[in-house]
């Protein structure tokens, strides 16, 4: 006929697990670490000194993809990489030599980089925010902030 419920082991189930409003803290990878840039964007650093009139930050042509061989995370590192690496002066002169596509890619890092800070870079992407704001306008914000495609 019926079996005995006296059974334990429903007892055993931690129903907590499923709350919604639990927060678990997750272990943090290597965000702090220094992100790699690749040999080439090294080599350029190093063989034209940022000074020099004309040189602009090396952004990546295709936006779908980070360039070979890295992760989109290690694009972006490099990316901020270059752009902290600019005095303040000579920021206004790099933005103004792009087209209205790299301005709008250019802001796009940006703001990827003010996803997750490092240090005193905030202040530096605050410095290209206003610039490429002067030279794309507010409509340069609408199109990254409604992009499908990101960096």
């Amino acid at each position: 006929m019926a079996r005995s419920t006296l059974s334990s082991r429903f007892r055993r189930l931690d129903i907590d697990q499923y709350d919604e409003n639990r927060f678990v803290e997750e272990p943090e990878e290597a965000a702090a670490a220094e992100p790699d840039a690749s040999p080439e964007v090294e080599a350029l650093l190093r063989q034209y000194p940022l000074g020099r009139a004309g040189w602009v930050p090396p952004l990546p042509r295709d936006r779908a993809q980070p360039p070979r061989g890295r992760t989109e995370e290690q694009a972006q590192g490099t990316m901020l990489k270059v752009l902290t690496s600019f005095k303040s002066s000579e920021i206004e002169q790099a933005v103004n030599s792009l087209d209205r596509n790299g301005v709008d890619l250019l802001m796009k890092y940006i703001y990827k980089g003010f996803e997750k800070p490092t240090e005193n870079s905030s202040a530096i992407l605050l410095q290209w925010h206003e610039k490429a704001l002067a030279v794309g306008g507010l409509g340069s914000i609408v199109r990254v902030l409604t992009a499908r495609k990101t960096v």
